[in-house]
């Protein structure tokens, strides 16, 4: 295994950079205003990890999935986040149904875990992964693209928490389940214009 310096930091530069504005990041701030973020980046790393190791060991898996299907399917997972956030923070009992953190381990890393993991399919860091991967080397690529995303991820989550912490929770839920649907919103878009 040849570890290559620059090429783990041209793929974290290039990564970095791809994944800043890109939805999963929006995502993962949601997440992180309603769920304990260390959960979620928990589950949000382990699938960039698992997407990284698919795009280096197997670049071209992405092209035997119809790109319509993984949009589409992307679309319902955040449309159904949009729901979970906005249906909670009514007035009555908030501070019982709904008006706390979603918590538990397990389900919020599933759920961080699955919105990643669904919505990384053929996108820009992915397919600049495996091209990199095939030019600097597997090890090399793999290192920095997974410092990269997990970088992206954590820094959404340390702004989600921060503004968690100075804006009521119904105005963060609200604003998180708006995000949400225009995620979902964006990816429906991508199935029939892109």
């Amino acid at each position: 295994m040849h570890l290559d310096p620059l090429a783990i930091l041209t793929a974290f530069g290039l990564i970095f950079l791809a994944e800043l504005p890109d939805k999963t990041m929006f995502a993962s701030l949601a997440m992180g205003t309603r769920m304990r973020p260390l959960y979620v980046w928990f589950g949000t790393s382990t699938a960039f990890v698992v997407h990284v190791a698919i795009a280096v060991g197997a670049g071209s898996l992405i092209g035997l999935l119809p790109d319509w299907i993984v949009r589409l399917i992307s679309a319902l997972l955040f449309a159904f986040g949009a729901f979970m956030l906005l249906r909670g923070g009514g007035d009555e009992g908030e501070d019982e149904a709904g008006g706390g953190p979603v918590t538990g381990f397990w389900p919020v890393w599933s759920t961080a875990f699955m919105a990643v993991f669904i919505s990384e399919w053929g996108d820009l860091t992915q397919i600049t992964t495996a091209n990199l991967a095939a030019t600097e080397g597997t090890w090399s690529t793999a290192i920095g693209s997974a410092a990269a995303l997990m970088s992206v991820s954590a820094l959404a989550l340390v702004a989600g928490r921060f503004i968690a912490k100075r804006v009521p929770l119904k105005t963060v839920q609200r604003i998180g389940g708006l995000c949400m649907a225009g995620l979902a919103i964006w990816s429906l878009t991508e199935v029939f214009v892109g």
